[in-house]
């Protein structure tokens, strides 16, 4: 299966793409905006955009309909543009994945189309990439280029921060294109919105440069948490702190193998911190040999002041054990909440 990046479809894009893709990932926005990009590759005349780009959704959708609507040829322009959203292949039986399939088996008679299908960052299970795949994705890769889009990393979030800002006629500091993701939440669609909102007060008001004080009297607080934060609530021993966090993930119907993963990955960081830090490494070092912000190296050496090395190590047996019980018996969130009593 040939996995492809943002990046990957937009060269595509410019060149000869192919004639169906499939986004998936975490980043939603990213999604979007990378089917606006299509539609103005394909579709650039609007006098023939009605005719030429045909939008399904999830809500009435057939592979019937999927088939009709690459039947047609496409009016005063090489290709059309097809897109299909809302799908959630997690909840689809086999019989409606092998019927869709079949449609898509048949792109390739139909090459004057672009058929984009779009899954929202919970609707399918992407399975261990890049070297394993889950079957429903090995299978759609058949037929379609899938295109990963993966949350940004913190440095490209606060650099697409800035360029919001800047889009807007306003200016902003690196420091509060930082904070803003950390008061706001990680989601580029919120950020978007209290961007904007953020910009068009400092505009009406004659303002163009964004402070932290015009961020907290407009911008709407979010509470998020990451890897972090549940590991430490966790490895402090603050239960309610963690069984409220899991909470979270819980309404936000996380994967409890990912959310395990992700605290596995930092007790493993910690500890490789730990054994750095006792060699007398630099903090530069650290981060680069971990391929972690000397920032964050800091915040770990912080938290590993409250925790002995015994605990560490038992937090890494604990996370083991959790990882079995997660994979030989589906007991959900019940091995992370046992997880957390256990520590």
């Amino acid at each position: 299966m040939d996995l492809l990046k943002e990046a990957d479809f937009r060269r595509e894009l410019k060149g000869t793409p192919r004639a169906g893709y499939l986004f998936f990932g975490e980043e939603d926005y990213l999604k979007s905006f990378a089917v606006k990009q299509a539609r103005e590759v394909i579709c650039p005349d609007p006098t023939f955009a009605f005719f030429n780009e045909m939008k399904l959704d999830a809500v009435d959708f057939t592979p019937q309909k999927l088939l009709d609507a690459l039947m047609p040829m496409p009016m005063m322009a090489d290709k059309k543009l097809i897109t299909l959203s809302g799908l959630n292949f997690n909840a689809m039986r086999q019989n409606e994945l092998d019927e869709l399939c079949e449609v898509l088996s048949t792109l390739s008679d139909y090459d004057y189309n672009l058929l984009i299908i779009t899954v929202a960052s919970d609707a399918l299970n992407p399975g261990y990439l890049p070297k394993k795949p889950s079957s429903t994705l090995s299978l759609l890769g058949e037929y379609l280029a899938p295109v990963h889009f993966e949350r940004c990393t913190t440095a490209k979030l606060c650099a697409w921060v800035q360029k919001h800002f800047a889009h807007n006629g306003v200016e902003a500091s690196p420091e509060l294109c930082a904070r803003l993701p950390e008061y706001c939440g990680h989601s580029m669609f919120i950020l978007a919105n209290e961007i904007d909102k953020l910009s068009f007060y400092l505009r009406s008001h004659g303002q163009t440069v964004a402070t932290e004080e015009a961020m907290h009297l407009v911008c709407t607080p979010t509470n998020e948490y990451d890897g972090f934060a549940f590991t430490n609530a966790i490895m402090d021993g603050r239960p309610d702190a963690a069984l409220a966090i899991l909470a979270d993930y819980k309404f936000r119907r996380m994967d409890p193998i990912l959310i395990l993963g992700e605290v596995t990955r930092v007790i493993y960081e910690m500890i490789a911190v730990r054994a750095m830090t006792a060699d007398g490494t630099p903090n530069a070092e650290i981060g680069s040999v971990l391929k972690l912000h000397e920032f964050k190296v800091g915040l770990y050496q912080k938290s590993l002041r409250q925790t002995s090395e015994k605990r560490l190590l038992n937090a890494r047996d604990a996370c083991l054990d959790a990882d079995r019980a997660l994979k030989l018996s589906p007991q959900g969130y019940t091995a992370l909440e046992q997880l957390i009593c256990k520590l």
